[in-house]
This record gives C-alpha cells, sequence and structure tokens, in this order.
C-alpha cells in the first residue's frame, strides 16, 4: 500500500510540472505560478465528497473522450474518405528495428497502462460497487481497444515511421502531424490544451487516489490512526492534507526547478508498477477461491492471471537487459525491501500475515 502511495505521489508530481511548463509558457509566467493554482483548486476540489471529484473528472472525460473520438473519425476520413492523403501501411511500419526495437515499445507501452487499477480506489464511496466498479473495470478493456489501439492505427497508416519521432513537444507528436495531415490550423496548441487537461485530470485523480489509500490503509491498521479522521462530507480530512503536502512539494521543485526533474519522476514509476501490479496479480489468485460465492467473477481463472504474472516476468527480463531501465528495478527493489523491513518491525504486523 505504501510502495503505490509513493509511486501515485511520484506520478502527481510530473503530471503537475508537465501541465505547469505548458501553462507557463502560455501564459508568460514561472511554471510554479500555474502550479500552485492548480494545487489550491484542486485541493479544495478533494476536500469535498466523492461528488465533487467525480464532477470535475466527468467533465475531463468527456473532454478527452470527445478530442479521441473525433481524431478517430478524422483519420478514418483521410484513410479511407475522398481525400487526397498520401498513407503508410502496416507493412511498412510494422517492426522496423526488428525484434529489439519491439522489445523496447514493449517497456515504453507497457508503463502507460499504469492508473487503470484506480477505478477500484473510488468503491468505498460508491453506490453499488460490487456492480458498478465491476462494469468500470471491464469496460476499460474495450475502452483500450477502441481508442488506444483505434489511435496508434491511425498513426500507423498515415505517417510513415520515418516521420515518427522523439516529441518533446506537443508539436512532434504523432497525433500533431495527423492533424497537419488534415490541414487542420493550430494543430499543436490544440494537442498542447488536451494535454493540459489530460495532465490536470490525472492530478486530480492521483490526489483522490493517494488520500484515499491513506484513510483506507489507517482503517486496517497500517497507516497512522488520525488518518481516519473525516469530515461532515465524508472526505478524509488529514489523508488529504497528506498528498497536498506533497503537491505542494511539487510547486516547490518547480519553483527550484532543478534539472531532469521530469525525467526523474517518471523513471522512479516504472518499477514500483510492476511491483505492485505482481502483487495485485497474486492477490487475486490468493482470494479467488473465497469470492465464489459473490457476484464478483472472472473467467479464464487460474490460467489468465497466472499468464498476467508470464508476461510481466517478461518485462522484468527486458528492463534486466535494457540499461536504461536497468537502475529502475534497482531503485525499486531497494524501496520495496525498506518498506518490508519497516513493516515487520510495526506492532502486530506478524499477527496480521
Amino acid at each position: 500500500g505504501w510502495l503505490y502511495w509513493f509511486m501515485l505521489i511520484m506520478v502527481m508530481g510530473a503530471e503537475i510540472t508537465g501541465a505547469a511548463a505548458i501553462l507557463g509558457s502560455w501564459f508568460g509566467v514561472a511554471p510554479w505560478i500555474p502550479a500552485l493554482v492548480a494545487v489550491v483548486f484542486f485541493a479544495v476540489v478533494n476536500f469535498a465528497a466523492v461528488r465533487g471529484f467525480g464532477e470535475f473528472e466527468f467533465w475531463f472525460a468527456i473532454i478527452k473522450v470527445g478530442v479521441i473520438v473525433a481524431f478517430l473519425v478524422l483519420g478514418a476520413w483521410l484513410i479511407f474518405g475522398p481525400a487526397e492523403t498520401q498513407t503508410s501501411s502496416f507493412a511498412e511500419n510494422f517492426m522496423p528495428n526488428g525484434v529489439p526495437g519491439l522489445a523496447a515499445g514493449l517497456l515504453a507501452v507497457a508503463f502507460a497502462f499504469g492508473g487503470i487499477e484506480l477505478v477500484t480506489i473510488a468503491a468505498a464511496e460508491s453506490e453499488n460497487p460490487a456492480h458498478n466498479v465491476a462494469t468500470a473495470v471491464r469496460a476499460i478493456i474495450f475502452r483500450i481497444i477502441i481508442f488506444y489501439l483505434g489511435s496508434v492505427a491511425v498513426i500507423t497508416l498515415l505517417l510513415p515511421y520515418d516521420n515518427i519521432q522523439d516529441a518533446d513537444v506537443a508539436a512532434q507528436s504523432p497525433f500533431t502531424e495527423v492533424l497537419r495531415v488534415a490541414e487542420i490550423p493550430y494543430a499543436a496548441t490544440f494537442m498542447e490544451l488536451v494535454i493540459v487537461v489530460a495532465l490536470l485530470s490525472a492530478f486530480n485523480a492521483q490526489i483522490y487516489a493517494t488520500s484515499r489509500l491513506v484513510f483506507d490503509m489507517a482503517r486496517d491498521g497500517n497507516a497512522p490512526g488520525f488518518f481516519k479522521h473525516t469530515s461532515k462530507t465524508g472526505s478524509p480530512t488529514y489523508a488529504v492534507i497528506l498528498s497536498m503536502i506533497f503537491a505542494f512539494a511539487s510547486v516547490g521543485l518547480q519553483y527550484w526547478n532543478p534539472p531532469g526533474l521530469l525525467t526523474f519522476l517518471f523513471n522512479a514509476v516504472g518499477g514500483c508498477l510492476l511491483v505492485i501490479w505482481i502483487f495485485i496479480v497474486t492477490s487475486y489468485i490468493k482470494l479467488k477461491p473465497s469470492l465464489e460465492s459473490t457476484e464478483l467473477r472472472a473467467p479464464g481463472f487460474p490460467w489468465v492471471p497466472y499468464a498476467v504474472l508470464v508476461g510481466l516476468g517478461l518485462i522484468v527480463l527486458l528492463m534486466l537487459f535494457d540499461a536504461s531501465a536497468r537502475g529502475q528495478l534497482v531503485a525499486v527493489a531497494v524501496i520495496a525491501g525498506g518498506l518490508t523491513i519497516v513493516s515487520l518491525l510495526m506492532p502486530n504486523s506478524r499477527a496480521k500475515v
């Protein structure tokens, strides 16, 4: 639980860093100013009940989904419609760098799906969580297939591989390049706006997730008891304050602005995510027999969770052979080992195990 909290805090800092950099360039101010405004605003939102968080996430989601749907429609028109667009092909773009390139791409893409487990954290504050959360989890798979894979298909069919480079700014994004193919004006600015909305949405979600996670751990005896305190609206007051302290710390880092901050924050996340996913899968394998009498069922047991563990093991092997990713495993091994030792020293830890 604390490793997951640690990872979400790092992601939170990375997201507000990215959003503040874009907003700062728009208004000609230092990045720490829009970062501070965003932190204060979302602090107020998260001190309210889950309804306030859900309301903002609803509108953020509407914007993001609307943009992706429009992108897919535009891409389909460019590929299959009357537009005179020179398209590439899957064969032309399939594994241009061979197996090593596929392995490197797999490492980058795997961690992009981190965060889909956040939907379950809201279960305690949602109505009929056994039905609503299960429905949301199942819907994620279909949305990934349509939105993620659909977007990649559009990019692959419209842009030759040689035209796709590492994107340091929105203007270099493959999404922006597709909009340029469609001759849409201000494509880079539009994509910057979408990126800001996505980052602020994720930042809001991380504040919610970190505070509720600490609150739940306090109720289970794995965090100091005062984090169980809630306001009249049901918001875990001190847990939100803890998250906000670290959010303000990220604003302080914006003011200090050390070089390589964003790269460091993102690199530290990958290894933590692997450990967390392994714990989730092994927990499911252990708990599944006791859930047989409930409506929480999933097909393919036990082959699917074991296949997931094999897949995670392959990602670890790829990271061991990738010099740029190997350091993540070392750092996470130290952090996870330290947290394990601390947990064993806590009162009644052996009884819980």
